[in-house]
């Protein structure tokens, strides 16, 4: 990183279709100067999520990425000065700094986090990922020892914690996750119960095998047709966490949603709901507390996923958009 250059990812076309390369384009800015209330930053760790994708289409729970500015995206950061008596030289927050080497932040917007090693885990089990991870699963979810707990995109940031969580908490799980590979890691290092390759094309099928009791639980990451799978095999009050939708982030969507609705929630008395990970920030410190115990005892495991240098952060979210990575990715700038 260059202490007189500020390095920049552009999004410089909003895709219509599937992301490429040619979306992107690296170049350099001046470092910005702070204004009253801000504190300028510099990126240690980009965070990559399907979200990244899907603020492409437009405002979320957040505005929309335009075209021709630095595309958005949180990440761990060091604070190199600041206005604000909260923030000093040194301290590592959590924000929206956007892909580049350096940003000024109004400090209200970001979250002091500790200093601990590796860093890496700010991003990982102990940001983002592992806190909505843990408010998705126990709070929508709300899984009771015993029950069947399926998630998808299990081999991702989310799902893979999601599914420990579970078994911590004494349920049966399944996966859903692309591929044998992420199958078998997921059954033989995670210790999930049973996993499904949705790749294999007979998703249904194969998730009644692995969940011959139903579906009590199911976390969903990725909408569609999986969605609609799940919803055809889930128990009378089952609970349906909804993180996300990413199959359809990127390219064209499903033809159909998911069938079923609302007719199969009537009739199951099926609680369906969708949440964002913000809205639990009150309880964070708890929710940290219970996963740090948990990854020191072992009984939680963590996998990152880590790319080296700025200019392959665009190739890095392609490549998480087609499924490469295994827990949470992440660029090292």
């Amino acid at each position: 990183m260059n202490d007189t250059v500020n390095r920049q990812i552009l999004l410089v076309e909003k895709p219509t279709g599937k992301l490429g390369p040619e979306h992107f384009r690296l170049t350099q800015g001046t470092i910005p100067a702070p204004k009253d209330g801000e504190a300028l930053l510099r990126t240690r760790y980009i965070s990559l999520d399907a979200a990244n994708r899907a603020w492409m289409h437009g405002a979320t729970y957040r505005a929309a990425v335009e075209a021709n500015t630095v595309m958005a995206g949180g990440s761990i950061a060091e604070v190199v000065s600041s206005s604000d008596p909260g923030l000093k030289p040194g301290d590592i927050v959590f924000g929206d700094t956007g892909w580049q080497d350096y940003a000024a932040v109004p400090a209200k917007h970001l979250a002091k986090m500790p200093k601990l090693e590796p860093m890496t885990h700010l991003l990982s089990v102990y940001g983002v990922a592992g806190l909505t991870a843990y408010f998705g699963l126990l709070h929508v979810g709300k899984p009771r020892q015993g029950e069947t707990v399926v998630v998808s995109a299990a081999a991702g940031s989310v799902g893979s914690i999601v599914g420990q969580i579970a078994k911590i908490k004494g349920c049966r799980v399944v996966g859903i996750a692309g591929g044998k590979d992420k199958c078998h890691w997921l059954t033989s290092e995670l210790g999930f119960d049973a996993a499904v390759d949705y790749k294999d094309g007979a998703t249904y099928k194969a998730l009644r095998a692995a969940a011959p009791d139903g579906i009590d639980v199911y976390f969903d990451n990725v909408g569609g047709d999986i969605l609609e799978a799940c919803l055809a095999q889930m128990n009378n009050r089952g609970r349906i966490a909804c993180c996300g939708a990413i199959s359809q982030y990127d390219g064209v969507p499903s033809a159909h949603g998911p069938r079923g609705v609302p007719g199969l929630i009537v009739v199951k008395r099926l609680v369906m709901q969708g949440f964002i990970v913000m809205d639990y920030m009150d309880q964070r410190d708890a929710a940290l507390a219970e996963l740090q115990s948990w990854v020191s005892s072992g009984k939680l495991k963590v996998q990152e996923d880590v790319i080296n240098g700025i200019e392959n952060t665009p190739q890095a979210l392609i490549g998480l958009l087609a499924g490469e990575n295994r827990g949470k990715r992440m660029v090292k700038v």
